[in-house]
C-alpha cells in the first residue's frame, strides 16, 4: 500500500508532482498560484480533477464551473479546457487510461516528431500552457 498526505505534500508553482504512474492511471498534485492558469489544453486520457484547496474556475467550450475545496471535475478523453486559479489553487489528477491513445509516451518516434511540430503550430496560434495575466 502506499499513501500520501496531500495537503502537505510541499508543492511548488510550475512542478506537478507525479504521485503514482501505472499502467492503467497516473495521479499528479500541482499547484497554480493565485492569477495563474493553466490555459486551453488537452490531456489523451480520461481525466479527473480535484480542487484540494483554493479556488478555481474551470472552462471548456461549453460551460463554465467555479469552485473551491471538493469540486470534482470529470474530463473526456481530450476535451478542451483551462483552469484558472483565483487564489492559490492544490489540484489532484487522475488521468486514465496512462498513457492515453496517441500520448506521447506511447508513440513511435516518428509519431512523436509529428505530435511535437502539430503541438508547435497549435502554439503559435496564441495557445500555451502555464499563463500569467
Amino acid at each position: 500500500m502506499n499513501s500520501w498526505s496531500i495537503t502537505e505534500l510541499d508543492l511548488r508553482a510550475h512542478a506537478p508532482e507525479i504521485l503514482a504512474s501505472t499502467d492503467d492511471a497516473r495521479v499528479i498534485a500541482l499547484m497554480i498560484p493565485a492569477g495563474e492558469s493553466l490555459e486551453d489544453h488537452q490531456v489523451h486520457e480520461q481525466a479527473w480533477v480535484m480542487v484540494l484547496d483554493g479556488e478555481v474556475e474551470i472552462e471548456t467550450a461549453a460551460t463554465s464551473v467555479s469552485g473551491g475545496v471538493g469540486l470534482l471535475l470529470e474530463f473526456a478523453p481530450n476535451e478542451r479546457h483551462a483552469v484558472h486559479a483565483r487564489s492559490d489553487t492544490r489540484l489532484l489528477l487522475l488521468l486514465t487510461p496512462w498513457p492515453g491513445t496517441d500520448h506521447p509516451g506511447a508513440m513511435t518516434l516518428d509519431a512523436k516528431a509529428n505530435a511535437r511540430a502539430a503541438a508547435r503550430k497549435h502554439r503559435g496560434n496564441g495557445r500555451s500552457g502555464l499563463s500569467k495575466p
